[in-house]
C-alpha cells in the first residue's frame, strides 16, 4: 500500500476571491456557449475548417502567487517546492481561452465536447514573475461518424523559456452511440501487479474548488442537477484536475519531491470520476492509473518520463 492521504478538498477550503482572477477563462466559456447557440439558431459552422488552423498568439501577465499556492495545495502538492515557479499542470488556467478560440467555426456541437486526454512535454521551468506567452492551433479533426477527435496544440512559456511547455490536447465530441458490441473499446483497468502510491479523498465540492482556482466552471463539475441532466449520476471531477492529482502524486512518491523531474506526462481520461470519491494512484513502471482499486476500471490511464 502507498501513503494514505485524507484530502479536505471541498470548496470551503478555497477562497472565492480566486474567482476574480478567472475572467479570461469565464469569458471563454461564455464564448463557447454563444458559439453553440449560434450553431443551433443559424446553422453556423456547417463547413469544414481548413486544417491545420491558423496559429493564435496571446501575451498574459504573470500568475498571482497566492493563486499558485492555493492551487498546489488543492491538488496535493507542496507550495514551498514551487517557490518562484509555475506548476506545469496549471496550464489550463491560462491556455484554455486561446484553445477555445481555435475551435471557432468548427461544424460540431461544442457544448458536447469532453476532455479525451493530453500530452505535456516540459522543456524547462516557468518563473512566476515573468509574463506568459501562448501559441495555440487546431491541428486536425478525425471524424469516424461516431465521434470527432480534435487535436489542439499549444506552446507556452516566458521570454526566458518561450517553449517551456509543449502540450497536445484531445477533446472529443460524441456524434452517435454504437450498436451492440460494435466500436466498443475495452475499459482500461489497473493491472494486478500495479503498486498503489497513495490514496486521495475528494469531497463532493472538489470540482467547485478546482473551478475556483482554474476558471473551468463547466456546471457538470459542480452543479448536481445539471450533471444528472447531462447523463452523470453526480458531479464529476475535471480531467485536468485528475492529471494534476496524478502528477503531484508522482512528485511526492516516487520522485521524492523533485518538481522538475518530470519531462513528459501523457494522460487519457477513460471514464467520468463521480464525486465524492476516494481513489488510488497506481503505478507499474512508467505507467499510471487513477482508480478505485487494483483490478478495477481506471478513470485516468497515463504514462510519464523523467529527465536524464
Amino acid at each position: 500500500m502507498g501513503d494514505r492521504l485524507v484530502e479536505g478538498s471541498d470548496s470551503m477550503g478555497v477562497s472565492s476571491r480566486h474567482i476574480l482572477r478567472q475572467g479570461p477563462v469565464l469569458a471563454a466559456l461564455g464564448r463557447t456557449a454563444a458559439m453553440a447557440a449560434r450553431q443551433r439558431v443559424v446553422g453556423d459552422g456547417e463547413h469544414a475548417p481548413v486544417l491545420p488552423g491558423r496559429e493564435l498568439h496571446d501575451d498574459l501577465p504573470p500568475r498571482e502567487r497566492g493563486l499558485i499556492d492555493a492551487y498546489v495545495r488543492q491538488v496535493g502538492g507542496d507550495p514551498r517546492a514551487y517557490r518562484g515557479l509555475v506548476p506545469p499542470h496549471l496550464f489550463p488556467q491560462w491556455c484554455f481561452p486561446l484553445l477555445t478560440r481555435t475551435l471557432e467555426g468548427v461544424p460540431y456541437p461544442l457544448l458536447g465536447v469532453v476532455n479525451g486526454g493530453c500530452r505535456v512535454r516540459v522543456n524547462g521551468p516557468m518563473r512566476d514573475d515573468e509574463p506568459i506567452q501562448v501559441r495555440a492551433q487546431l491541428v486536425s479533426i478525425e471524424d469516424d461518424g461516431r465521434k470527432a477527435l480534435f487535436h489542439q496544440r499549444v506552446v507556452t512559456g516566458t521570454a526566458a523559456q518561450p517553449d517551456a511547455l509543449e502540450i497536445d490536447v484531445y477533446p472529443i465530441v460524441v456524434l452517435a452511440r454504437g450498436d451492440g458490441d460494435s466500436g466498443k473499446r475495452e475499459r482500461a483497468r489497473v493491472p494486478q501487479d500495479a503498486r498503489e502510491l497513495l490514496r486521495r479523498r475528494l469531497g463532493r465540492d472538489a470540482g467547485l474548488s478546482y473551478a475556483k482556482l482554474t476558471g473551468d466552471f463547466n456546471p457538470i463539475h459542480w452543479v448536481a442537477p445539471y450533471a444528472r441532466a447531462s447523463g452523470f449520476r453526480s458531479v464529476i471531477m475535471h480531467g485536468f484536475g485528475q492529471l494534476a492529482l496524478a502528477w503531484e502524486g508522482l512528485v511526492r512518491n516516487p520522485l521524492g519531491g523533485d518538481v522538475g523531474a518530470i519531462e513528459r506526462f501523457e494522460a487519457r481520461f477513460t471514464r467520468p470520476l463521480p464525486l465524492p470519491a476516494e481513489v488510488g494512484l497506481y503505478r507499474r513502471g512508467a505507467q499510471l492509473w487513477l482508480a478505485d482499486a487494483v483490478g478495477g476500471p481506471a478513470y485516468l490511464e497515463g504514462s510519464y518520463a523523467v529527465r536524464g
